[in-house]
């Protein structure tokens, strides 16, 4: 890739659709979570603050910035879960990432697909290093649009073999396991969320509906398994019992942001979080034997997004999946943008 300060390479839906095939879905999915593990690892570097949220009645507008003080990037996300039914996407998103030093933007692409590939990257490297070491069977509870990329993560970075699928709406399961075929999973549609959670090692509930529920009862729940909670993403909206958030050892992106979305909203500001990246450094211990619960309460944070936005802007070093951008307002001084303006109304007359 090639290119000068005043334009911007851009990366389109159906770029980035070409881009992650020619990658290959399950190893743009593996390459996204090493660069998340990564940038984990120099976690204290990055600046840090909980999404910037509007809500509504019928869904929630987000800005997730964040930095490392050398790159700066952003992302716009939207979640409305009443979206579906209308015949539009739950979750849009597009991101930037800029240049420190200059302020001037480097990337701008469409997130909505990175987006879903980036969530269930996290989600795998969560479980990686919370699950047990056998861990073969994914119950995942709530077939929707993050489904197929969550089964195919887990599969490429966590060695899963079996996925157990379960919705309220049967057709979304019949539209995930459809996709599924020919992955290299053993795709078993269940009719209740406790047929599916039978013999799983690995449960993880992602549900869209903006309110309280409970996906996930204790009894459900049984010593040694891990779950990838990643369905709250917003203030009033949980998928599991409060009792199982008591039995299980809590692990977290950035507890304040968590605090305000995640499963945990409902337990006492001081109850006790690990958080992820130090797990990942191996400052604190994940997993300590087969019995314990664990529980990853995954909101989504903004240094998620700066991994998946790097790992765009590096791809397109090689790649020619992006259009160029004319952004950046390029007068011959500096200083008379004015100057500029006048000169294309000359040639606006001349033409």
């Amino acid at each position: 890739m090639t290119t000068d300060l005043n334009t911007v390479p851009f990366v389109s839906v159906e770029n980035m659709m070409r881009l992650t095939h020619e990658t290959g879905i399950e190893e743009a999915l593996a390459e996204i979570a090493g660069y998340i593990e990564d940038d984990f690892r120099r976690w204290p570097l990055f600046d840090k603050t909980p999404r910037v949220a509007s809500h509504s009645e019928v869904g929630v507008i987000e800005l997730m910035p964040t930095s490392d003080g050398t790159e700066y990037g952003f992302k716009y996300v939207n979640g409305h879960p009443k979206n579906t039914k209308e015949g539009l996407q739950t979750v849009t998103a597009f991101g930037l990432l800029a240049d420190v030093d200059t302020g001037y933007p480097v990337l701008l692409t469409e997130m909505t697909v990175l987006t879903a590939l980036r969530t269930a990257a996290t989600s795998a490297v969560a479980t990686k290093y919370l699950a047990r070491r056998d861990a073969k069977v994914m119950a995942m509870i709530g077939n929707g649009s993050q489904s197929e990329f969550q089964a195919l993560a887990l599969h490429k970075i966590c060695g899963i073999e079996e996925v157990r699928l379960f919705d309220t709406d049967p057709n979304a399961t019949r539209k995930c396991a459809e996709n599924l075929k020919g992955t290299g999973l053993r795709v078993v549609s269940c009719a209740t969320g406790q047929e599916a959670i039978e013999g799983a090692d690995i449960i993880t509930t992602c549900t869209a509906d903006k309110q309280n529920a409970t996906i996930l009862t204790d009894n459900m729940v049984g010593a040694g398994v891990h779950i990838n909670a990643i369905g709250g993403d917003c203030p009033g909206k949980t998928e599991l019992h409060r009792d199982i958030l008591m039995r299980s050892d809590i692990f977290v992106e950035y507890p304040e942001q968590t605090r305000i979305e995640g499963e945990i909203q409902q337990l006492a500001q001081d109850h006790p979080v690990t958080e992820l990246w130090q797990v990942i450094t191996g400052e604190i211990t994940g997993r300590r034997d087969d019995r314990q619960i664990t529980l990853f309460d995954g909101v989504g944070f903004a240094i998620e997004d700066f991994s998946a936005l790097r790992w765009v802007r590096d791809k397109l070093r090689t790649s020619n999946r992006f259009d160029m951008l004319d952004m950046i307002a390029d007068p011959d001084d500096p200083r008379d943008l004015f100057g500029m303006l006048l000169r294309e109304k000359q040639r606006m007359a001349a033409a």
